[in-house]
C-alpha cells in the first residue's frame, strides 16, 4: 500500500479522535462534572448495551456518586445529557419553568409507532393538549365511579381464581408481578374495552388478554437505540410497541366501535366514553380512539402490576405492617357495607402503604425531559449552565427517593412517612411517583383505583408470606425498562 493512503487513514483517525475529543470534552467546557466510564462514541451507554445494568440503575448510580453537586453530565454517544440532582433544579424542569422543558426526552418515530404518536406521554403541542384533555376527563371522580363497577367485578374474579388454586392446597406459590398482571389486564379489557380478558380463566391459553403484555417494556438493542440513539433510529424507524399489539387493539377498538354506535344500552367502560364524546360533537377518528386505548392498557397493565408487586412484597416482607392495612380494609368494608367506591377512598392507610412502596421501589427509576428553549440553570453549590434546546435533562427518581438527605433510613419501609402529620415535612419534589407538573401521569387516580381495590380484596380474605425463592434483597433486572427484580417476587398466598 502506498505512504499516501497511510497518510489518509492516519489523517482521518487523528481527524475522529480530535472529534471525539471535542465532543467528550463538553462538559468539562461549561464547567459541570462529569461521570467517569466515557466510552468513544458509546459514550456512557456500554453497561445499557452490555445489559450489566438498567438507564434507571445507572442513573441512580451517577445520583449517589456525585453527591456534593447539583447537576452532573452524562453522554449518550456523543450527545451531551445533563443530570439534575437538586429539588429546586427538579422543580425548574417539571414546574416553574414547564414552557422551556415541555417535551418529555423519549422520542419515538411517528411512522413507526403511530399510535403512540398520539399518546400523552410522546406527543406534544396541541396533539398533547388535547389528548390530555380527553384523558383527564375520562378519570374525573364521576367517571371513575363508573368505571368502578367494571373494577368491582374483576375483584370477584380475582377472589374465585385464588379460591381455587387453594382448593387443593392450604398454600399456593407465586409470582406476585404474573399474578397483578392478570388482574391488571382484566381491568383494561373489561373496564377499558368492554371485552372479557379471560386472564383468570385456566383454559383460556393464548386468547388471555395478560399474555399481550410482559415484553411491552423489555430492555432490547432495538429499545436501546430507539431511546438513547434517536437520530439513528430516524433512519431504522425501530417501533417501541409490539406490531402483535398495534393490531390488537386496532381490530378491537375498530369491531366495537361498529358494534357500539348502533347499540341500544350504552356500557361503563372507556370506550364508551370515548363514543359519549363524539356525541358532544367532539371528532374523534378511529385511530385516535385506538391510540387512547393503548395509553390506557400502558397505563393500566405493566405500571400498575410493577407497583402491585412491589406492594405485596413488602407487606409480605413486614407482616406487622400487613395486619395493620388489614384491619383497615376490614373495619371500612364493614362501615361501608362493602368493597364500594367511598369505601377505597376511606383507606387512608392504604395510602400511606401505596406511597411508601412507591418511594422504596418506584416503577419506573428516572424521568427525562428535553429543553425546548434556552435557560440558565443555577444553584447554590456554583454551578450554572445556560442549557440550549435539544439538550436532555434526566431526573433521577430512584436517587432522590432513597437520599438520606431528605429521608430518615431511607431503606427502611415506614408507611407511617406518609401520615397526615409527618407528609406536610417531606420536601417538595423528593417524591415522583408519578412525575410531577403539567406532565403528571393523567392515569394516576385510576392506576390508584384499581391497586386499592385489587389490595383491599387480598387483605381482606387472604395473607401474603414471602417465599425462599424470592432473592433478598431484591435486584433491579437489566432486561427490562421498568423495575423488575431478578428472579421474580415469590409468595406464598394463603387463605384466613
Amino acid at each position: 500500500m502506498s505512504p499516501m493512503f497511510f497518510a489518509l487513514v492516519a489523517g482521518a483517525f487523528s481527524l475522529l479522535c480530535f472529534y471525539l475529543y471535542q465532543k467528550h470534552n463538553y462538559w468539562k467546557k461549561n464547567g459541570i462534572p462529569t461521570v467517569k466510564g466515557c466510552v468513544p462514541l458509546l459514550g456512557h451507554i456500554l453497561p445499557m448495551i452490555m445489559k450489566r445494568m438498567n438507564f434507571s440503575e445507572f442513573i441512580r448510580l451517577c445520583y449517589e456518586e456525585h453527591k456534593d453537586h447539583s447537576m452532573i453530565g452524562i453522554y449518550k454517544g456523543t450527545r451531551p445529557v445533563l443530570i439534575v440532582r437538586d429539588p429546586n433544579l427538579v422543580k425548574t424542569v417539571l414546574q416553574s419553568n414547564f414552557s422551556n422543558f415541555h417535551e418529555n426526552g423519549i422520542k419515538i418515530v411517528p411512522e413507526a409507532d403511530p399510535l403512540l404518536s398520539k399518546n400523552p406521554f410522546f406527543c406534544y403541542g396541541e396533539t398533547w393538549l388535547t389528548g390530555r384533555k380527553r384523558l383527564t376527563y375520562a378519570f374525573s371522580n364521576v367517571r371513575l365511579k363508573i368505571l368502578f363497577a367494571a373494577v368491582s367485578g374483576v375483584c370477584k374474579k380475582f377472589e374465585d381464581f385464588l379460591n381455587r388454586r387453594l382448593k387443593t392446597s392450604n398454600k399456593y406459590e407465586v409470582d406476585m408481578k404474573t399474578l397483578f398482571l392478570r388482574f391488571t389486564s382484566e381491568v383494561v379489557a373489561n373496564a377499558g374495552l368492554g371485552i372479557e380478558g379471560h386472564c383468570f380463566e385456566d383454559d383460556a391459553g393464548a386468547n388471555a388478554f395478560h399474555k399481550l403484555a410482559g415484553n411491552t417494556f423489555a430492555e432490547s438493542l432495538g429499545t436501546i437505540i430507539a431511546f438513547h440513539y434517536p437520530s439513528i433510529n430516524h433512519l431504522l424507524k425501530l417501533s417501541f410497541l409490539p406490531k402483535s399489539i398495534d393490531g390488537f387493539f386496532r381490530k378491537v377498538v375498530s369491531e366495537n366501535l361498529k358494534m357500539r354506535r348502533n347499540a341500544s344500552t350504552p356500557r361503563n367502560d372507556f370506550l364508551q366514553l370515548m363514543i359519549d364524546m363524539e356525541k358532544t360533537g367532539e371528532v374523534i377518528d378511529e385511530e385516535t380512539v385506538s391510540a387512547h386505548a393503548v395509553s390506557f392498557y400502558l397505563d393500566g397493565t405493566e405500571t400498575s402490576s410493577v407497583t402491585l408487586n412491589f406492594i405485596g412484597h413488602n407487606l409480605a416482607a413486614h407482616p406487622e405492617i400487613q395486619e395493620k392495612l388489614r384491619k383497615e380494609v376490614r373495619s371500612t368494608i364493614e362501615k361501608h357495607g362493602g368493597l364500594t367506591f367511598e369505601a377505597l377512598k376511606d383507606m387512608t392507610y392504604m395510602n400511606q402503604v401505596i406511597s411508601e412502596s412507591q418511594r422504596l421501589h418506584p416503577g419506573l427509576g428516572f424521568l427525562h425531559k428535553t429543553c425546548t428553549e434556552e435557560f440558565v440553570l443555577q444553584e447554590s453549590d456554583g454551578l450554572t449552565y445556560r442549557i440550549k434546546p435539544g439538550t436532555e435533562v434526566v431526573i433521577s427518581v430512584f436517587g432522590l427517593h432513597g437520599d438520606p438527605k431528605y429521608w430518615v433510613n431511607p431503606d427502611v419501609f415506614d408507611p407511617e412517612r406518609f401520615n397526615d402529620e409527618r407528609k406536610q415535612t417531606i420536601e417538595k419534589m423528593t417524591f415522583l411517583p408519578f412525575g410531577e407538573g403539567p406532565r403528571i401521569c393523567v392515569g394516576m387516580r385510576m392506576a390508584l383505583l384499581q391497586m386499592k381495590a385489587c389490595l383491599a380484596t387480598l387483605m381482606n380474605s387472604y395473607k401474603l408470606e414471602l417465599s425462599p425463592r424470592t432473592q433478598v434483597p431484591l435486584k433491579m433486572s437489566p432486561n427490562y425498562f421498568l423495575s423488575e427484580p431478578i428472579g421474580g417476587n415469590w409468595v406464598y398466598i394463603s387463605k384466613l
